[in-house]
C-alpha cells in the first residue's frame, strides 16, 4: 500500500466521525505532543505533529467559524515548529514551552469537542 493510499482511508474514516470525536483526537494528539516533547522520541513528535496538521485540515472547514479560526492557528504554528524543529528539539527551553502550548491548547481543544459535558451513554 503506498503512502497517500494509506493517508487517504486514514482521511476517510477520520471523517467518518462525528466533530466532537475528531476534536477529541486532536487534542489527545496535543496531549501526546506534551508527553513526547518531555521524553526523547523526536520522532513521535515529528508524526504527531504531522497527523494532528492533517485532522486539523479534515476538521475546521466543518465546525463553527470561530471554532474553525483557533484550529488554524494552532495548525499554522505546528506547520512553524515542523519547519524549525531540529533547531527546536535541540534547545530544552523551547522543548518545554512547545510541550506547555501543546498542553493548552490540548486543553482548549477538547472543552471545545463538548466531549466532557455530554452524558455518558
Amino acid at each position: 500500500m503506498d503512502m497517500n493510499q494509506n493517508l487517504d482511508e486514514k482521511q476517510a474514516r477520520f471523517q467518518g466521525e462525528n466533530t466532537s470525536l475528531r476534536l477529541g483526537h486532536i487534542a489527545s494528539n496535543l496531549a501526546r505532543l506534551r508527553t513526547f516533547f518531555n521524553s526523547a522520541y523526536k520522532e513521535a513528535v515529528e508524526s504527531v505533529t504531522d497527523e494532528t496538521i492533517c485532522f486539523i485540515e479534515w476538521t475546521a472547514a466543518e465546525i463553527e467559524p470561530e471554532y474553525a479560526e483557533e484550529l488554524v492557528n494552532i495548525q499554522v504554528q505546528l506547520v512553524r515548529w515542523r519547519l524549525t524543529f531540529d533547531s527546536i528539539w535541540s534547545d530544552g527551553s523551547q522543548c518545554r514551552n512547545m510541550s506547555e502550548q501543546a498542553s493548552a491548547w490540548s486543553e482548549r481543544i477538547l472543552d471545545m469537542s463538548g466531549l466532557l459535558s455530554e452524558p455518558i451513554a
